[in-house]
């Protein structure tokens, strides 16, 4: 989406060693990427693709698809942001939209989402950068493009968030733990957040807790695979309570520290714990 930091993602991914390409006309991709491949010196390449290109836009899909039939790997990471942000940042920006002649702003960015919605159906990531800092977009972005080389590999992206602040945009499973005891209410554990030895000794103790943690495991257990099969290489998981400082993250935690005893990259985003 115009506005969800594309700009910045492609800085990210140069420092991470990755050879960036601006806006090449989707129907050079598959060419690119085999010049790229009988030179031997670019492993690691990122195509940065936006709505500035629409009228061959359409094309991008079937290009990807070439890049399938050649055995080439790679992944589709999509940028996404709220309309609320997108609108503030092209007001603070004073950046004219790339469809403009939609109408107002909003008209724009709901345009543009009805064009971009078979790439986001398609893509392998999704990133919310509504509240993600430079430094946070970069650590996920080094996630999501991880094991891109390695078959059969998955990453999971676990997302601890709160209700009152809005469901992550990018998540694929979500999960509600407002049923479980709430350390909010214990006036010591109120300022602390689920990382927090004390919190976790609290939550531990619950026999509820360790129920769902224990159902929650055998879920994902049966479920990864299946999305692996299906050729899903990265998934989000969203685990929510109120606020998202303590039983998010504590249950996002646990989730991860499992997940990587079944051999599956897990990373954590505490996105609202320090609200």
């Amino acid at each position: 989406m115009s506005g969800a930091g594309k700009s910045q993602a492609a800085k990210c991914l140069e420092d991470l060693g990755y050879f960036c390409v601006d806006n090449l006309p989707p129907s050079l991709i598959p060419k690119f990427a085999e010049l790229c491949t009988v030179s031997g010196n670019l492993r690691n390449v990122a195509v940065v693709l936006d709505i500035r290109g629409e009228e061959i836009f359409g094309d991008l899909l079937s290009n990807l698809r070439e890049l399938q039939r050649d055995h080439l790997p790679h992944r589709v990471v999509f940028l996404d942001a709220s309309d609320p942000v997108l609108v503030r940042r092209f007001s603070e920006t004073r950046r004219k939209h790339p469809l403009s002649d939609r109408g107002r702003v909003s008209d724009s960015i709901a345009a543009e989402r009805e064009e971009l919605k078979p790439i986001r159906d398609a893509a392998d990531v999704i990133i919310d950068t509504s509240a993600l800092t430079l430094s946070a977009l970069k650590e996920k972005l080094a996630h999501a493009v991880s094991g891109i080389a390695e078959e059969r590999m998955m990453s999971v992206s676990v997302v601890a968030f709160g209700y009152k602040y809005g469901i992550p945009l990018d998540a694929d499973l979500v999960f509600d733990v407002r049923f479980l005891p709430n350390p909010n209410y214990v006036p010591e554990l109120q300022p602390l957040t689920g990382d927090n030895q004390a919190v976790i000794d609290y939550l531990d103790k619950s026999p509820e807790v360790q129920a769902f943690k224990k159902h929650l495991a055998g879920f994902l257990d049966f479920l990864l695979p299946q999305f692996l099969h299906e050729g899903k290489s990265h998934l989000t998981i969203g685990i929510g309570c109120t606020g998202g400082r303590h039983r998010s993250v504590y249950i996002a935690n646990e989730l991860a520290k499992h997940l990587e005893t079944q051999r599956i990259q897990a990373f954590v985003e505490r996105r609202d714990a320090q609200r």
